[in-house]
């Protein structure tokens, strides 16, 4: 196969959303309020990739109702191409809740049926170009998990992208109210024998796995296929393995609002730095960098920070 020149640094698949975040300061008594927002994990990432300064591009299916060009709108503003956006007459946008306790964030979907969900594999025809042409395709557990075709669509995009000289970035991104946990322990597991880049978090393969050590599941991860490894942490960090060298990164101290789409932020810088030339060790050093700038605001796209802000952090060593 004579492979495309890579004009493009990372195309994302998977489902763009509209966000309503809980907004803080309310007495429990009052009926919350909502600050409406945009999310999706894959596209989270794209917008975080896009202010990194790469060259970025989206597939999936978006309704055409309001919202839906709501979102094209963003990726417009953000530098995302959106050619390969298809527009489903038929279905609508996705959406979801984010509500805020001491526990944490929790996630309420409207989202079943949505026109992302109605991913065809035929939609490939549509797309294969621009995976042809970009360095890097990013996908997550949820570009799997919202339907059985969805998750098909994502098998085949992965499959020609190894085909065309272009690498596979896989988050876990669990959501076990998506799909029954032995489903997405399959899907997941296989996803990872076809991807040059697996991004798990230590939550989502304790429930994946059953394991509990960070060397255990990088180890699992590399056996599983996948040739690079960076295991996110939280306010923990990160680390980063390509298989025979392992490097730990210590979590910047912040004070954290809102972890909405902290993975998300990450693994778009980091696909972004990588794209650039960057190591995997630098990339994952810039990532976590901008994952902890992405928690001081609220929702999954208003805080991810620009390429200044990481650099700037970054000048102010490691624990800043």
């Amino acid at each position: 196969m004579t492979h495309l020149s890579k004009t493009l640094d990372i195309v994302a698949l998977g489902e763009a959303m509209v966000e309503f975040n809980q907004t803080p300061g309310q007495a429990p008594e009052e009926p919350p309020l909502y600050l409406q927002g945009f999310g999706g994990d894959t596209s989270n990432a794209a917008i975080a990739a896009a202010r990194a300064g790469a060259r970025v591009a989206f597939l999936s299916r978006l309704g055409t109702d309001r919202w839906g060009d709501r979102i094209m709108d963003l990726w417009q503003r953000e530098n995302v191409t959106t050619t390969t956006v298809l527009r489903d007459a038929q279905a609508p946008t996705g959406m979801y809740f984010v509500s805020h306790d001491a526990q944490g964030h929790h996630f309420s979907y409207a989202r079943a049926g949505s026109a992302a969900s109605r991913m065809q594999v035929q939609d490939l025809a549509h797309w294969q170009d621009t995976i042809a042409s970009s360095q890097w395709l990013h996908l997550s557990g949820i570009s799997l998990a919202i339907s059985a075709s969805a998750c098909d669509t994502a098998f085949a995009a992965m499959q020609f992208a190894r085909g065309s000289g272009t690498c596979v970035a896989l988050d876990s991104n669990l959501r076990l109210s998506l799909w029954p946990l032995a489903r997405a322990q399959a899907c997941i597991r296989h996803a990872v024998s076809l991807c040059d880049l697996f991004l798990p978090s230590l939550e989502d393969m304790t429930a994946l796995t059953g394991l509990t050590q960070a060397q255990d599941i990088i180890q699992w991860s590399h056996a599983h296929g996948a040739a690079q490894v960076v295991l996110k942490l939280g306010a923990d960090g990160a680390i980063a393995s390509d298989g025979q060298k392992h490097s730990s990164l210590q979590g910047h101290t912040v004070q954290a609002i809102d972890a909405t789409g902290a993975g998300d932020c990450f693994a778009g810088n980091l696909l972004a730095r990588l794209s650039a030339g960057d190591s995997l060790w630098e990339a994952t050093a810039y990532a976590n960098t901008a994952a902890s700038l992405s928690v001081q605001g609220y929702g999954a796209v208003a805080p991810l920070p620009r390429q200044e802000a990481v650099l700037n952090l970054m000048s102010k060593g490691p624990c800043a």
